[in-house]
């Protein structure tokens, strides 16, 4: 008997090795059928049954001018390698060891010419029509690429939905957005040029979708940090209506609003005059290197914020950075102004943030600090209503027991997410909106990174395994993602994202509150933390 048990765990063990090693088959070259798309045919590969594309053209871009369509390649193009990715201002020279482990980034390899897309898909042929689920990455306007975070990869959200999903590269930072529409018609659109690349990928997937299995008429724009800044960006923008159907903002709804004309051109004209050039010979600025345009506009930003404190103008979010503006051509609107708002009032609206965000990477220095010198530091923040904020921040989160925790608790985006539910939920005869809280804490490095921004994302792309050096793994993680990634894909078909395995998930309004909390235990509970905000915002 106990030699029979023996060998049925080996045989088990066999099974499951079988299988995973059926599963890991990679099909490739002439085994993998061509797809066509407007402009040439491609061939990626097969993994895990899904078919997958990387670094597929869609648009292409003179420095500073609006994109056009990409041109018409003959033969067969391989798309197996994810495309490049937008120059850094500021090159990646070193290794910050523990953080890094934690985020396990691919940074890729820059270049200007990066506007490529990626796909992920059950088949690519036209027999089905998917729902189609747009990821936008994060890393503010300046920084990221598709595929800078193993939680990017689209491979298990299709399998498990049966979905398309569609990554992209864009341009950032100076190439994306430096203003110099005064400067030439070819320069009209360079204030938002970043933004319009992501309309043109848009395009890309209503004319080419279908042949992926995808459908043109069922989008869903999601994006996170920054990303969900570019979905709330694109709802405002009258020339992405239609594009998409659905919108999911992930830890990207700062109240801020956007530059307006007079900043961007100051940028560009103080830009311009650090490097020596002006109207004659303005077109030279396609040309130069891009660290010495990096490194002028930097400058520039410097010069132009300083300029406008001392105006008494708002710098706003994280200071005077790149990003869009309302240019009156592309942008016609501050994208939380009413015209916005009524523009995107037809789409529904997935929106949530985590618990700790920042904070921890904030209040690290207070990582091994004694409960007498936590409380000081609340004393000496909030002065009297430093008992407030205690009481509040416990009666947000009445479990934290860690002295720690009471600092760790985000204030700065959680609050731009219930103004816009509060907002756009109000809309007469408007789309549903779904609140979320991802309140689960990562176990890695003995817990001090919590909920980190960024922390949901394995959950929601069902990617617990291959971004384990941030979730650290395991049983109760997996089963997490399971539910996350459910109602993730369960919104992109239908705009409602409840799913079998999470309680009764109630759109949200401003009188209900009902958020949805992520963590082992999913629950339903109205905004317990509203009295915290008042607080910090009166601070």
């Amino acid at each position: 008997m106990k030699n029979y048990i023996q060998l049925l765990i080996v045989l088990v063990f066999m099974t499951g090795s079988i299988i995973g090693m059926a599963q890991d088959v990679v099909l490739t070259g002439s085994e993998v059928p061509v797809t066509a798309t407007e402009y040439g045919q491609i061939r990626g590969y097969i993994h895990n049954d899904i078919h997958t594309f990387k670094g597929i053209p869609y648009a292409q871009a003179k420095r500073f001018e609006a994109a056009e369509k990409p041109a018409v390649w003959e033969g067969v193009k391989s798309t197996t390698m994810f495309g490049p990715v937008a120059p850094l201002l500021t090159p990646t020279t070193s290794i910050q060891d523990e953080s890094e482990f934690v985020f396990d980034h691919d940074w890729g390899f820059p270049n200007e010419d990066c506007l490529s897309l990626n796909v992920w898909t059950p088949e690519a042929s036209d027999t089905k029509k998917r729902p189609v689920l747009f990821w936008i990455h994060g890393g503010g306007f300046t920084a990221g690429s598709s595929h800078e975070l193993p939680s990017y990869d689209g491979e298990n959200l299709s399998k498990k939905g049966d979905v398309v999903v569609v990554s992209i590269n864009h341009r950032l930072n100076v190439l994306g957005f430096l203003d110099l529409s005064s400067y030439g018609e070819k320069y009209t659109h360079s204030a938002n040029n970043s933004i319009l690349d992501m309309v043109m990928a848009l395009e890309w997937v209503k004319e080419n979708i279908s042949n992926f299995g995808g459908d043109p008429e069922n989008v869903t724009i999601f994006g996170q940090s920054g990303g969900g800044a570019k979905v709330n960006t694109l709802m405002a923008m009258p020339k992405a209506k239609g594009l998409f159907h659905k919108a999911i903002n992930q830890s990207g709804a700062m109240r801020s609003g956007i530059l307006e004309k007079e900043d961007t051109q100051a940028i560009a004209s103080e830009t311009i005059s650090i490097l020596g050039l002006d109207t004659s010979n303005i077109d030279s600025i396609q040309k130069i290197p891009f660290q010495v345009l990096a490194d002028a506009s930097s400058k520039a930003l410097q010069v132009v914020a300083q300029r406008m404190k001392e105006a008494g103008k708002p710098v706003m979010g994280f200071g005077l950075n790149w990003g869009p503006s309302r240019d009156g051509v592309d942008l016609p609107y501050q994208v939380n102004s009413d015209e916005a708002l009524q523009l995107s009032k037809d789409i529904p609206l997935m929106i949530g943030t985590v618990k700790n965000e920042f904070a921890p990477f904030a209040n690290m220095r207070f990582l091994n600090a004694s409960e007498e010198d936590i409380m000081e530091h609340i004393k000496t923040q909030y002065k009297d209503k430093a008992d407030d904020y205690i009481a509040a921040v416990k009666k947000a989160y009445p479990n934290d027991t860690d002295p720690k925790d009471l600092l760790d608790v985000d204030t700065m985006f959680r609050p731009g997410a219930v103004a816009q539910a509060n907002v756009k939920s109000g809309l007469e005869g408007g789309a549903d909106v779904y609140m979320y809280l991802f309140t689960w804490q990562s176990p890695v490095f003995d817990g001090k990174y919590k909920s980190l921004h960024c922390m949901e994302l394995p959950f929601v792309f069902d990617n617990v395994a291959l971004a384990n050096q941030m979730t650290g793994g395991g049983r109760e993680a997996h089963e997490l993602a399971d539910k996350m990634s459910s109602a993730w894909i369960n919104f992109a078909k239908t705009g409602n994202p409840n799913a079998e395995n999470l309680p009764e998930w109630p759109a949200y309004d401003k009188n209900n509150t009902a958020t949805m909390h992520f963590d082992i235990n999913c629950e339903v509970k109205p905004q317990l933390d509203a009295e915290l905000f008042s607080i910090v915002a009166g601070n």
